[in-house]
């Protein structure tokens, strides 16, 4: 299996470019159970258990993740019961989630709920992380 971060050796965008992903959607009536492999973008309206590996991650307003995300970017509008690993974090003021977010940089509007959490790791963890730090009980 390649590694969770195999797509953070690449340069992001510079200010002001916009990087063209693509996108795909998990729409409301659709559950996904295991794990869920993009190169790009995915949008969850619906539900998913297991583990999400995606370059950018949306977790919309009435999506439901139960399991571990591991992407560059993450933003939350949903319920989360479970881990994040991602350079940047967003929690919109929709977001519900219970875990821990490893993150390097992370921004919680106002509104969001969240119990657990939050241990800032620098860029390089992420680059060296191969496979994901076992639950402790």
């Amino acid at each position: 299996m390649p590694a969770p971060f195999r797509n953070l050796s690449k340069q992001p965008p510079r200010a002001g470019e916009a990087e063209a992903l693509p996108t795909s959607q998990l729409g409301t009536a659709t559950t996904v159970t295991g794990v869920l492999d993009t190169e790009g973008e995915l949008q969850v309206h619906g539900s998913v258990v297991g583990r999400i590996n995606a370059e950018r991650l949306v977790l919309c307003r009435h999506g439901h993740v139960e399991g571990d995300i591991v992407a560059r970017d993450v933003r939350i509008g949903g319920r989360l019961n479970g881990r994040v690993f991602a350079l940047n974090v967003t929690l919109d003021d929709t977001a519900d989630v219970s875990g821990r977010i490893f993150h390097n940089t992370v921004t919680v509007a106002r509104g969001a709920r969240f119990e657990g959490r939050m241990p800032w790791r620098p860029p390089s963890y992420f680059e060296a992380l191969d496979q994901l730090p076992e639950t402790r009980p």
